[in-house]
């Protein structure tokens, strides 16, 4: 059976134990990262030389890296993912846009926004860097909300890779306890999210 390594509290472990959900894709999470450790142990940098999570370790023990890249292959393996991620050109080209935006663009901030009210103990929280990332972050989201209008998905009437990709971040940008801008296209598209059992139960826990 496939192993996915990582923590099911880290925000790249979590696209793929969605994407696992929502397409009925078998697999064994083992925890590695974090307080588990593991990243730096020698078996684990050989199949992951970042040392970071997650992992997927396929039966046979082909390993891959790098989480947008792991839900591509992902998707493009499983039958039951074609329409998360459609083979004609322009959908995928369009559904992997937003894919690398999330990294290039929207995950810098939204760390930024998740460390300082989570993970980093009050008295060493830089609030004039949270408060910058909030406003980059805000303006990114703002483009997203415009890109929703008239769509009940980012890239149109289907569910694709381009919403789980985004769709972690979502849930943070409305759970952090932040000062955000009326985005009613935004919040309809997090509220139909909410609504998928997968998401429930993967990205809408405790955030530690």
């Amino acid at each position: 059976m496939r192993i996915i390594w990582g923590r099911a509290n880290s925000s790249n472990v979590m696209k793929l134990l969605w994407f696992c959900d929502e397409t009925g894709l078998e697999h064994e999470r083992r925890d590695a990262g974090g307080a588990f450790g593991v990243t730096r142990e020698a078996g684990y940098t050989a199949k992951n030389p970042m040392s970071l999570v997650p992992t997927l370790e396929e039966p046979d023990g082909w390993a891959l890296w790098e989480s947008n890249t792991i839900l591509r292959y992902l998707a493009s393996t499983t039958p039951a993912a074609a329409s998360l991620y459609p083979a004609a050109p322009r959908a995928r080209a369009g559904i992997e846009r937003w894919m690398d935006w999330q990294l290039a663009h929207l995950s810098k901030p939204m760390t930024t926004l998740f460390f300082t009210h989570v993970r980093i103990p009050e008295p060493e929280r830089d609030w004039p860097a949270a408060e910058a990332a909030r406003r980059e972050a805000a303006a990114l989201w703002t483009l997203l909300d415009r890109q929703l209008e008239g769509r009940p998905f980012i890239e149109g009437e289907d569910f694709t890779l381009a919403d789980i990709a985004l769709g972690i971040f979502a849930h943070r940008w409305h759970a952090l306890p932040l000062e955000r801008p009326e985005l009613p296209e935004l919040r309809r598209w997090y509220g139909s999210l909410a609504g998928r059992p997968g998401f429930a139960r993967h990205v809408m826990v405790p955030m530690t």
